[in-house]
């Protein structure tokens, strides 16, 4: 009985709100984007699917780069070329800065205290600086480089012990993640929330990926506003659980912190610090007027861990896929790191400069499988007249980079994995790109005010990984795989994964630098 009433209250809902929505959309509606029709009450949904990115980029070739689409009662707009993502990104950034909460992100303790999600400029500014600061700037990134080679001399260790010397197959999602996990607890927390068999990986991974995917899957909630406290699909229970398991264990080790502390200041002795990003944070929390508390830190220092470590981890996977299909280009960025690096030491970062395949390896991968195909959505802060056309107040903006990094009208042979094309030769009109925002061509990490704060941090962490797994192993693929016949599918989320773990065999090479 209870579900039937349910059903009913949604109908009528739904109904509901698909009149009011073309009641309040009619004085722009002559104006808006063109786009598909859709169905009646639900709009576009439907067409959506499980792979939204793809989606979105087939509509977009029949009704054009801008294009507009109802769901539910919201008007959404999808950029799709260049041209227009100049023109929203850039000429009109400060109109597209906001960022629209969906049911699920707004589960989540505090999401205003954290860097996508804060409304207020003012606290946005504040929170950017203080990681700008003491976490991203070449300063910080520096004295954080130790760090980042310990962690990468741990996945080689790990590797060469429980894997390599018995030629068995390693699940490279899995240790990627567990290595960027670490690596950015030890930075922020100065602990590592992973043991060294990385076992205790998998809690971990299963929170981020739960929390990923319920962020970006579609909901009804957010299209149809009336339907918010029935939670239909879950998605808001299933986030909050999430949160408050990952929030207990960040409470147990910043607890911890501030009993040091304390004890060190009624000793008066300089200990119980450890001079990282929550020291850096709770001295803010002591600082009269600095608006700072114990939320603000777990909102922030959940919001690095979420962002940080299911992104970086899966573009790695999708590096090594890629090496593993294209063994000419693996062997070629073998023989790069042979020639500068060699086999007597691990490679380091101040190699990356002298390591341009490399370098190109990663750009590559991030043009064929950005972390986040869709980008973070935008939101227009008031009606925004683009190209002859409008965009309403409150609209959520979609940026495609996934389809844009693969027209053919702006790079040779989108389809095929070809680090060269990153080479800086004259008259080639897809080369020299880099993933600073200003080449519209190629934004993995977005552009302007609202760029990927943590880029800084992957341009010197994918290469240095990839690099190192590279130099250090042999590898092949299970068995019966050929590298025409890899799974190289996809999987739609706030990142996106392979639809399927990649799992390859390493074995050693002689004279591997001793970790």
């Amino acid at each position: 009985m209870e579900l039937y009433y349910s059903y009913c209250t949604f109908f009528a809902s739904a109904i509901f709100l698909f009149f009011l929505s073309l009641f309040l959309l009619k004085p722009n509606r002559q104006r808006l984007p063109p786009g598909p029709i859709g169905f009646p009450i639900l709009g576009s949904i439907p067409q959506l699917g499980s792979k939204v990115h793809q989606s979105l980029a087939q509509m977009a070739k029949r009704h054009g780069p801008l294009m507009s689409l109802r769901l539910g009662s919201k008007i959404a707009v999808l950029v799709t070329s260049v041209e227009v993502a100049r023109e929203m990104l850039g000429t009109h950034e400060k109109a597209f800065s906001d960022r629209p909460v969906a049911d699920a992100i707004a589960a989540q303790p505090n999401p205003e205290l954290t860097l996508a999600w804060i409304t207020s400029d003012q606290l946005w500014r504040s929170r950017r600086r203080t990681c700008t600061i003491h976490l991203f700037s070449p300063i910080s990134l520096d004295a954080h480089q130790k760090i980042r080679h310990e962690k990468v001399r741990q996945l080689v260790r790990y590797i060469e012990m429980k894997h390599a010397a018995a030629e068995e197959p390693v699940d490279i999602g899995k240790v990627a993640f567990a290595t960027i996990l670490n690596l950015i607890s030890s930075t922020v927390l100065s602990v590592d929330v992973v043991d060294p068999e990385f076992e205790s990986a998998q809690e971990f991974k299963d929170l981020v990926w739960r929390i990923m995917e319920d962020f970006a899957r579609p909901n009804l909630s957010d299209f149809f506003r009336l339907l918010r406290p029935f939670d239909l699909q879950g998605l808001r229970r299933n986030v909050t659980g999430c949160f408050e398991r990952l929030y207990e264990i960040l409470e147990e080790i910043i607890e911890k912190r501030v009993k040091e502390r304390a004890a060190a200041a009624a000793e008066g002795v300089a200990t119980g610090r450890n001079c990282d990003f929550l020291d850096v944070l709770l001295d803010q929390c002591q600082e009269e007027g600095s608006g700072v508390d114990r939320p603000h830190v777990k909102a922030l220092v959940s919001e690095l861990f979420i962002a940080g470590s299911d992104t970086t981890s899966t573009t790695i996977e999708w590096a090594m896929a890629e090496l593993l299909r294209n063994p000419k280009v693996l062997e070629k960025a073998r023989q790069e790191i042979l020639t500068v690096v060699g086999l007597q030491r691990p490679i380091q970062e101040s190699d990356i400069n002298n390591l341009p395949y490399l370098q190109a390896i990663v750009k590559e991968t991030l043009r064929l499988h950005p972390a986040t195909p869709l980008l973070i959505p935008h939101k227009a802060k008031h009606d925004v007249e683009v190209l002859g056309y409008v965009v309403p107040k409150d609209a959520m903006v979609m940026v495609n980079v996934w389809a844009i990094a693969r027209d053919p009208s702006n790079w040779t042979d989108p389809l095929e994995f070809r680090p060269e094309r990153f080479a800086v030769e004259p008259g080639r009109k897809d080369g020299g790109f880099d993933y600073n925002g200003t080449n519209f061509e190629y934004i993995p990490f977005g552009s302007g005010r609202r760029i990927c704060p943590g880029m800084p941090l992957a341009r010197r962490m994918l290469p240095l990984v990839v690099g190192a797994l590279v130099q250090a192993f042999n590898w092949r693929l299970p068995a019966g795989v050929s590298p025409e016949d890899m799974d190289m599918e996809e999987m739609f989320g706030a990142s996106l994964r392979k639809a399927g773990p990649l799992c390859a065999i390493p074995s050693l090479i002689e004279c591997v630098p001793s970790p």
